[in-house]
């Protein structure tokens, strides 16, 4: 579990399926209202409090984003505060988290990196393997690489393609419309093959 502030009312947290799997709960269960469910939101939340600072006592918003091959991204976002009233007994109270739970699926891949050298590095790895596709984009000083679904013939070959992202950056939970609207795009669609031809087979040209 990884927990990120976006701002003072709003955190990300990242789940993995491993972190999944040890609550013994699956994907599916997550779009169900169960008991397990209910209390790994408890967990999170107190992790949230413990190491942001970030208390959920009173309403809050969860958007849930399913990611492929990767685990859950959860955007908590708080409603409003209770004044001055003392917060560190909300967690005692069973109706402390009043959700308004959404949730979405999105098969499409998209990875932040912080260096330009290590997707030249991944560039190499992946057009060895056929893979020359995708669309870079750069905002705020970062890296993004964007992979639609139906570019992949299987699950395999996408499972393949996220472990080796997964080696240079990180899953983001930024949309790919948000940057194309505030970011640059650099490469359209043609990425990989691209940074393999100008970067690491330049002498062949």
């Amino acid at each position: 579990m990884r927990l990120e502030r976006l701002n003072g009312d709003r955190i990300k947290i990242f789940l993995t399926f491993d972190d999944l799997k040890e609550r013994g709960i699956s994907k599916e269960d997550m779009w169900h209202d169960l008991p397990r469910v209910e209390q790994l939101f408890r967990d999170m939340m107190l992790e949230a409090d413990d190491e942001l600072g970030f208390e959920a006592n009173g309403p809050i918003d969860v958007e849930i984003f399913s990611l492929p091959a990767q685990g859950m991204v959860v955007i908590v976002s708080r409603g409003r505060t209770y004044g001055d009233s003392e917060s560190d007994d909300a967690f005692d109270d069973d109706e402390f988290i009043q959700m308004q739970v959404t949730m979405d699926e999105s098969q499409d891949v998209l990875y932040q990196f912080n260096q330009f050298e290590d997707i030249i590095t991944l560039s190499k790895t992946l057009h060895d393997l056929g893979i020359k596709n995708g669309s870079l984009y750069q905002l705020e000083h970062k890296y993004y690489l964007y992979f639609e679904e139906e570019e992949f013939d299987s699950e395999t070959d996408l499972e393949t393609l996220i472990a080796l992202l997964a080696e240079f950056g990180n899953t983001s939970t930024m949309t790919v419309h948000r940057l194309e609207e505030y970011g640059k795009c650099l490469i359209k669609d043609r990425a990989i093959s691209d940074i393999y031809k100008y970067f690491i087979n330049t002498p062949h040209n």
